[in-house]
């Protein structure tokens, strides 16, 4: 690869063309052509006139729009059914308490230890993933305790970090409207996601 693209121009040109198709990959549709994004590209540097009008692109554009659009609110409904149902089902195991606001919480370790408040900050080591079993984040796989404010994070975390002595260790079951909701979190987790985490409360700081 290096004596392909030998020079700081080639390099750097090359470069612009990774970040242009990550970019392009955060947020692909069924069908993407890149070798039609290249043709544009190089259309657009050169200003030669489009192969395409206006009238047919701003059209293209909107009925890919509509595809992506469709696909997401397919995706949403699939997940609230989904998270629904796991819940449902869990909230039946003697184990689990759910409260008021429809959080579900299984006490792994009981502390004994002060619990924080709303206006506390805390440092925990916690385990994330989804009901399928997929680790989306870990401070415990990282080795590294994480520390917040109680009142900056998810409203699941909020709520069960409050019922926390310290030393307690939980394992949280969050609904969609606890956590991330219909927005997600960035290119991590979905819209509409159910969470699961390990919780432990390592300390009030």
């Amino acid at each position: 690869m290096s004596d392909t693209y030998s020079t700081i121009e080639q390099r750097v040109s090359y470069g612009i063309g990774l970040q242009m198709g990550q970019q392009l990959a955060s947020n692909p549709f069924e069908g993407l052509d890149i070798s039609a994004v290249q043709a544009g590209l190089a259309t657009s540097f050169k200003s030669e006139p489009s192969a395409v009008s206006q009238e047919d692109l701003e059209a293209a554009f909107n009925e890919i729009n509509k595809r992506m659009q469709a696909a997401q609110e397919k995706a949403s409904e699939a997940a609230i059914a989904e998270g629904k149902a796991f819940l449902d089902d869990n909230a039946k195991r003697e184990e689990v308490t759910v409260t008021d606001s429809g959080l579900q919480y299984e006490v792994l370790k009981q502390g004994e230890g002060e619990k924080p408040t709303v206006d506390s900050t805390v440092r925990t080591h916690y385990h994330g993933t989804f009901i399928n079993g997929e680790v989306f984040d870990s401070s415990v796989l990282r080795d590294q305790p994480a520390e917040f404010p109680v009142s900056g994070v998810i409203a699941g975390w909020t709520e069960a970090l409050q019922l926390m002595p310290v030393g307690t260790k939980l394992k949280l079951f969050v609904p969609s409207h606890l956590a991330y909701g219909e927005q997600g979190a960035g290119g991590s987790i979905p819209p509409h996601s159910t969470l699961i985490f390990e919780v432990e409360l390592l300390d009030i700081i």
